[in-house]
């Protein structure tokens, strides 16, 4: 193979990893919503490539378990059971307790000061109680704690699993009053790291990120209606 044809293939290869990331970040912002399909040409037109790196950034994307693939049905927004979603709470519960642990051990001051910083960055959407602003700036609360944990397989795993639930985490927020008990948990969390208190962090991030009783109740019923009026 000559040079011109590997620059190419590289060329392509980036363009679809690209656009892997693209209708990623548009399945975990709910422009495509679970169940739904993905058309090539559809995804072509909006995107302004051809067919074929679209094929191949759909390949990606259901390898990393964003969307299914099935033969002459095309691809569609990967749908999560109820026991699969608290599966994978259960799980970045821990992973996140995990960083905290770590942070509240590892931190300097610069960094802990920064991190209430970002805590702080959180209250303007509380007090106008802006679900949409509060997730992007509790998102950056959240990667920067992974951050903390200087542990950079952590943190990518952390990552990982955090934008797989995405979705979740954002409908989550729409939930009556939840904004303001996300923002107090918050401040558990980032007292407990600045006090060193390992245990404390881990226990108070823990019970933030986990869905329970009637936390995941109101979880489903957000989703339904979610559903329900994109039908």
């Amino acid at each position: 193979m000559d040079t011109a044809q590997l620059d190419q293939d590289a060329s392509s290869l980036s363009l679809a990893a690209t656009l892997a990331d693209r209708i990623g970040e548009a399945i975990a912002t709910g422009i495509y919503a679970p169940g739904s399909k993905l058309d090539e040409v559809e995804l072509a037109d909006r995107y302004g490539v051809s067919r074929t790196p679209v094929r191949e950034a759909l390949i990606q994307l259901g390898a990393a378990g964003f969307i299914t693939m099935r033969p002459r049905r095309g691809a569609s927004v990967a749908q999560i059971s109820a026991l699969r979603l608290v599966e994978m709470f259960d799980v970045m519960a821990e992973l996140e307790a995990f960083c905290a642990r770590l942070a509240a051990r590892r931190s300097s001051p610069e960094e802990l000061a920064q991190l209430r910083l970002t805590h702080l960055a959180c209250e303007e959407a509380v007090k106008v109680n802006d679900p949409e602003v509060y997730y992007l700036r509790n998102e950056s609360f959240h990667h920067m704690l992974y951050k903390l944990s200087h542990n950079d397989f952590l943190e990518e795993q952390a990552l990982a699993l955090s934008r797989r639930l995405r979705p979740y985490r954002r409908l989550q927020l729409r939930v009556r009053s939840r904004v303001l008990s996300s923002f107090s948990e918050h401040g558990e969390v980032v007292d407990a790291i600045c006090a060193g208190s390992e245990d404390q962090a881990a226990l108070a991030i823990r019970s933030h990120v986990t869905v329970q009783g009637e936390r995941f109740a109101d979880l489903m019923t957000s989703m339904i209606g979610k559903t329900q009026a994109e039908v």
